[in-house]
């Protein structure tokens, strides 16, 4: 009998290790969903204008997508807490295969877009509740090792997506973008529903969904997030319409503040903004949203208007800093095991502020090794700088508030993102037009990365746009550096597993 009871226990442990094992799985299978659908369409453009039609709306195919899962992530994240996890995760993950479903189903391009914002309302749920799952299912110091699992299945399906998207649209057909996402979303639903059993809470009160402020979050979010993807594409910036947006936005924004200041259960509660900790990841991470606009979109265009390098090549220069990221990501524990969250968060911020001011003084036009070192250089800094503030701030709250809190760090790093590429897209436009003299002469690029050949002033023009992103991206590492100087406390107020279990 003595002998009976350790066995037993061994084999629940080596079941509840299987689990957790397929409940991995099954967030990682979610994660490349939700990687992999951010960049899949954008080779596929061409076959899906030629088909549908609608080439002015096309744009849209990506900011109706990113609109939708920016505004819903506070929403899913205080649901998890609210109501657990995993119906989240259930619900989110069916919303975005119906909506995948959908898009293979459109008919026009007006239905293609709608049916991506559905398809961007379930992928708020992939986002924010995988994050917030992989900090419940590992102790702290365990959590470098599924963050960096699932930083690496970010990268490969970055990198993977466009060239994924560019075979499905040319040897099959772009439908199959979408349908591909069945399979593997299905897999992952069974995974979860099977493996995933979240401790039973304690009976209380029936939780009381703060309707109005999913509503106000929503309105509020859309209309700013709108007025910043289209201004400066579809209007100019001082036009009615973007000026109409931005007042509405901002009058939604305070009626959004009065309405959760009365509500019981406020989907965004005020002390995310009131614990300094969370509030200097908030902006530090928001920061990071910016920066990685400029290599992200900027860089192709550079390789192959100033370097003269293929499409191909061009990506390659740009991917090479998914390698260093998720190696430097995992290796991060054993810095802020030593230096703590907050100064490995500096060292890695301050790098990368360093790499991105280098850019501008490379020759010129020099050659792809170059730039390519810089990126590889950029991934590892930017892995020391994002997952030990992520694991950190995870690890300063409970069961009860991780969601809320996963959820805003990622709410300000897709504002960021957002922020950046209306931001370095103006200053992008007002280099090229001050030196191509004019607007008008910007058809220039397009012929530059259309395969013909640039004129001198028209390459040297683009390489004085991107080294202008570049000095504003670095400002903006500059800023996330001193935000964590001045705001983060020198040592996160951590909880131990216990605690915040």
């Amino acid at each position: 009998m003595g002998g009976t009871r350790p066995a037993i226990r061994e084999a629940a442990q080596r079941t509840a290790t299987g689990r957790r094992g397929a409940v991995v799985a099954a967030l990682m299978l979610a994660m490349a969903l939700a990687a992999l659908d951010a960049t899949i369409v954008s080779t596929a453009v061409p076959q899906i204008v030629g088909d549908l039609g609608g080439f002015s709306l096309f744009s849209w195919l990506f900011s109706g997508y990113l609109l939708a899962v920016t505004v819903t992530l506070p929403v899913y994240g205080k649901l998890s807490d609210t109501f657990g996890r995993k119906p989240v995760l259930i619900a989110g993950a069916s919303v975005f295969l119906l909506g995948s479903l959908l898009c293979a189903l459109a008919w026009n391009m007006g239905a293609l877009i709608a049916f991506r914002i559905v398809q961007g309302l379930g992928g708020g749920a992939l986002q924010g509740t995988v994050q917030t799952l992989a900090a419940d299912l590992y102790p702290l110091k365990e959590r470098p090792k599924i963050q960096s699992r699932l930083s690496t299945v970010w990268a490969l399906s970055a990198v993977a997506g466009p060239a994924l998207g560019g075979a499905l649209a040319a040897y099959a057909d772009w439908r199959w973008i979408f349908l591909v996402n069945l399979p593997i979303g299905a897999v992952a639903l069974w995974l979860v529903v099977r493996h995933l059993h979240e401790p039973e809470r304690e009976a209380g009160p029936r939780p009381r969904i703060d309707w109005a402020g999913v509503l106000g979050v929503f309105a509020c979010g859309g209309v700013l997030l709108t007025a910043l993807v289209q201004g400066g594409v579809a209007w100019p910036w001082l036009s009615a319409p973007s000026l109409a947006l931005f007042g509405t936005g901002l009058a939604l924004a305070a009626a959004v503040v009065a309405v959760e200041r009365r509500a019981a259960e406020p989907i965004i509660p005020g002390w995310v903004w009131r614990r300094r900790t969370i509030a200097a990841v908030n902006l530090a991470l928001g920061a990071l949203g910016l920066l990685m606009v400029a290599p992200a979109v900027f860089l192709p265009t550079y390789a192959q208007a100033v370097l003269g390098l293929a499409p191909v090549a061009a990506g390659f220069v740009l991917s090479v800093w998914t390698l260093s990221w998720p190696l430097s990501a995992a290796l991060s524990q054993h810095v802020y095991r030593r230096i703590g969250f907050r100064d490995t968060a500096m060292l890695g911020i301050g790098l990368a502020a360093l790499l991105l001011l280098a850019f501008p003084f490379l020759p010129y036009p020099g050659s792809p090794w170059q730039p390519a070192l810089l990126m590889l250089l950029l991934g590892g800094a930017l892995g020391l700088f994002q997952l030990p503030l992520i694991v950190g701030v995870q690890s300063t709250v409970g069961w009860a508030e991780r969601g809320t809190t996963t959820a805003s760090v990622l709410f300000c790093r897709q504002t960021g993102q957002t922020v950046g590429a209306s931001v370095f897209g103006a200053i992008a436009n007002g280099v090229l037009a001050s030196r191509l003299g004019g607007a008008s002469d910007l058809d220039a690029v397009t012929r530059a990365l259309d395969g013909g050949t640039a004129p001198e002033a028209t390459r040297r023009a683009i390489a004085s746009a991107v080294h202008a992103v570049y000095l504003g991206a670095s400002c903006a590492a500059a800023l996330a550096f001193l935000v964590l100087l001045f705001v983060a406390p020198r040592r996160f107020p951590v909880l131990n597993d216990r605690a915040s279990a």
